[in-house]
């Protein structure tokens, strides 16, 4: 059985369903996607910075990620970058791409011999594709449910998600989703500038984890903003960003532990460690951590030491 057109190599058989898009108020870049497929996240999604974004499926040449990315940094527009990939490619009627850049000016292509249902649908800032898809009506649908959704681009791209799912979504069922998020400028540091960085490589409901993720995810961007609030001696910043991140976090103790030591070098010891005591109260292992973090991140280290060892 022959999976490829003669003349073209074997490439991953990434059938899917994808939104590309640049939100208009934030300016973040961002690309969603989910199939039945192992990893599809690894495959699909590509974004940069202050650059654009790029989706690659169907039978997938992962090239059109890097060098899509790669022309639009040259100053080539997103439609430009995909019709020289595309004029290039002899396996262009097996592929389905999309991309979209930096000033939201968006391209998609489907190919003539992707697996129904299969097609596009391209506007302002946004791309929405599919192949091999239970029904045509999946990325209107998509389209639909991004332009109508309310929040940042994160939550409007799990609603495009979600609506293609509601439409029968991958005819194979459902395996795996990626979200990828970046800044609307680049600060010259690729990791620094993704936002949300997420993969469900194996889940019989891929959609439900990665919205967990996103929640776990934002729990540790306030994480991250109460540490800057402590670093600047903000304590009501501080004390409201780490009630946030623990709100988001569920059931990890993470950031309520970081919140009981920023708390202590802020001379609120009593507080610091009434959290600390009902952390420790399941797991031990955080009183040990505690003791064992260095002097300038415990104030008045001495007696503090005494009373944590005296948690149980």
């Amino acid at each position: 059985m022959r999976l490829h057109p003669p003349g073209v190599p074997y490439q991953p058989l990434c059938h899917t369903y994808s939104i590309t898009a640049r939100d208009s108020k934030s300016g973040q870049l961002g690309v969603a996607v989910q199939s039945h497929y192992f990893c599809v996240g690894g495959v699909v999604t590509w974004a940069e910075a202050g650059v654009g974004v790029v989706a690659t499926q169907a039978m997938v040449e992962p090239s059109y990620g890097p060098q899509g990315l790669g022309l639009m940094r040259s100053g080539s527009s997103g439609p430009e970058a995909l019709a020289r990939l595309l004029a290039s490619d002899p396996g262009r009627d097996i592929r389905q791409v999309a991309m979209v850049d930096n000033e939201g000016r968006a391209a998609a292509h489907t190919g003539s011999a992707t697996i129904p249902e299969a097609g596009h649908l391209v506007g302002d800032g946004l791309s929405v594709q599919a192949n091999m898809m239970l029904r045509n009506t999946v990325w209107g649908a998509m389209a639909a449910a991004y332009r109508s959704a309310p929040g940042d681009l994160a939550d409007r791209l799990l609603a495009a998600l979600d609506a293609a799912e509601a439409e029968g979504g991958d005819i194979r069922g459902r395996q795996s989703a990626a979200l990828l998020v970046v800044a609307p400028i680049s600060s010259g540091h690729l990791e620094a500038d993704k936002i949300f960085d997420l993969r469900v490589d194996d889940s019989s409901e891929p959609l439900v984890e990665l919205r967990r993720l996103v929640s776990v995810g934002r729990a540790y961007q306030h994480l991250q903003l109460a540490q800057a609030a402590l670093a600047r001696g903000d304590s009501s910043a501080m004390s409201m960003e780490f009630e946030q991140a623990a709100r988001l976090g569920g059931d990890n103790p993470e950031t309520r532990f970081w919140q009981a030591m920023a708390l202590m070098q802020f001379g609120r010891a009593n507080d610091g460690l009434a959290i600390l005591a009902e952390i420790v109260a399941h797991d031990s292992n955080w009183r040990e951590l505690a003791l064992r973090l260095p002097q300038f991140m415990l104030v008045n280290r001495a007696e503090l030491v005494d009373r944590i060892r005296q948690l149980s």
